[in-house]
């Protein structure tokens, strides 16, 4: 006799069913219980842990806990506490004059990573200000040169953080001039993000940096490993842009060290960034910032202080500047919390440049409220995205802005990547960080906030090169967009908090 199918194993079937509908359910719970965490975020995770129970519990464990893990967090603390003591035992900073509105800025941003304001900044827009507006990738190689030859002329220290660097044109005359002044006996240490430099560690640059002497790291490159899996998350980036040379001239801004051309990723090429060269006081603090991912993953002892070892030059004609980090390790929100905070500040007007718009509630919310302020408020994105679903995402938002009277823009030129947010001709914020939920909330990212007429209207110029080659967006444009369209831009904003 056959015995009748399923008859022996049904009480193993009904336990692995039960299993599997209690861990649905706990991981389900999980994600409306997980503290810093936005409904929206919670709502859209448990819609994919429900409707696809299998793929979006795996997809939960591997993408849905922000954290890097407890191990390195409490390193990280362990470090920032080393750090700011030394700088709490170097001379106090000298009183600044800020500008009308920036102090509710520069109080908010102090909050961060408890570094205060300081004067007596040089900060250089780099590029060609005579180039034309159809040329925006000569203002990227003119501040790659600077960067290089500022390199060749160190002789104490070169520390370099950043997410991508390619093997190409300029890329490749870095690495030489790097590895040119380890062999001369200048300190170099090179922190790259594991994923976006993958290409140049397994090529022969990363074998080149090494025997000249230079000291190296690749960032976040256990993410992958099960134990961090288990506790943590997978998809956490660096995605920090920084030079520090003889701790006397920093670099900040959106640049990672590749052509304009961006070979990996030729569709959308040029890339255009803004890139900043600074000195004096405010180079410390970038210099802290750099040792603050340096330091908790060499283990490097003896650096604690180096920041706040060096004598700073005063620069009478010199801006107030502070530099900051967000990241896994800050306060939940805090870049959100920045975006909004100098939105609400701008009193006549707001101009806003950024690849990747997937603005949280708040964000979006400050954004539309601006015009109806009185602000003059406007908002440049690229026209082509290298990534599909955030374009999709960013152009859910445009009937908001549009009908709020915010004026939206695309640039048609290649992936306008500069990161810039100038507010009413008085401050200005560039860095590495987006506005969307990875540089928000997920990775390590490095911003600097300038209260200077000067420093901001240079960054202005800039965006108006952008604006005048770019095509402004009509509410008719997006009343026209199909059914279809509408639907798949919403779909994908619906689902950005899992992005």
């Amino acid at each position: 006799m056959v015995p009748e199918a399923g008859g022996a194993h049904a009480p193993l079937q009904w336990t692995i069913a039960a299993l599997a509908f209690a861990a649905h359910l706990l991981v389900a719970a999980r994600a409306l219980t997980r503290a810093n965490r936005t409904p929206a975020s919670r709502a859209a995770w448990v819609a994919v842990v429900m409707l696809a129970p299998g793929v979006g519990m795996l997809a939960y464990l591997l993408l849905g806990e922000t954290s890097i893990g407890r191990a390195r967090f409490h390193r990280v603390e362990q470090v920032l506490r080393r750090m700011g003591a030394a700088a709490a035992a170097a001379p106090p900073a000298a009183p600044v004059t800020v500008v009308d509105g920036a102090v509710p800025l520069l109080e908010l941003a102090r909050t961060i990573n408890g570094l205060p304001a300081v004067g007596g900044n040089r900060v250089q827009l780099l590029g060609d200000e005579g180039s034309p507006a159809d040329a925006p990738e000569r203002d990227c190689r003119r501040a790659l040169d600077a960067l290089v030859a500022d390199i060749e002329q160190a002789h104490e220290s070169v520390h370099i953080a950043v997410y991508i660097w390619l093997d190409d044109g300029a890329g490749g005359r870095l690495a030489d001039a790097v590895a040119a002044a380890a062999r001369r006996g200048v300190a170099c240490r090179v922190m790259v993000d594991a994923l976006g430099s993958r290409a140049f560690i397994d090529g022969p640059r990363w074998k080149q940096l090494a025997q000249a002497g230079v000291r190296q790291l690749k960032t976040l490159d256990d993410i992958h490993r099960l134990q961090h899996v288990v506790f943590s998350r997978m998809d956490l980036r660096d995605h920090r842009k920084i030079v520090v040379i003889d701790n006397r001239i920093a670099y900040c801004g959106s640049q990672n060290l590749a052509d304009p051309e961006f070979r990996v990723k030729p569709a959308q090429a040029p890339w255009i960034d803004l890139l900043l060269r600074c000195q004096g006081p405010v180079v410390a603090q970038i210099q802290f910032l750099f040792l603050s991912g340096w330091i908790p993953e060499t283990g490097e002892a003896g650096l604690e202080g180096y920041a706040a070892a060096a004598a700073p030059a005063w620069h009478e004609d010199g801006c107030v500047a502070m530099a900051f980090e967000t990241g896994p390790v800050a306060r939940h929100n805090v870049m959100a919390d920045m975006y909004v905070a100098c939105i609400y500040a701008a009193r006549r007007e707001l101009v806003i440049t950024t690849p990747y718009f997937v603005p949280d509630e708040s964000i979006l919310r400050a954004i539309c409220a601006a015009p109806r302020r009185g602000v003059r408020t406007t908002l440049v994105l690229p026209r082509r995205n290298d990534s599909w679903l955030v374009g999709q995402a960013s152009r859910s938002t445009y009937g908001d802005l549009l009908r709020s009277g915010v004026e939206v823009h695309e640039y048609p030129l290649g992936l306008l990547h500069a990161k810039s947010l100038t507010v009413d001709g008085q401050v200005a914020l560039v860095g590495s960080a987006n506005i969307d939920r990875r540089s928000l909330e997920l990775n390590f990212e490095n911003s600097l906030l300038v209260a200077d007429p000067r420093v901001t209207a240079a960054i202005r110029r800039r965006q108006d090169r952008y604006l005048s080659v770019s095509v402004p967006v009509t509410v008719q444009q997006v009343q026209g967009w199909s059914f279809a369209t509408r639907l798949v831009q919403n779909a994908a904003a619906m689902m950005s908090p899992v992005l």
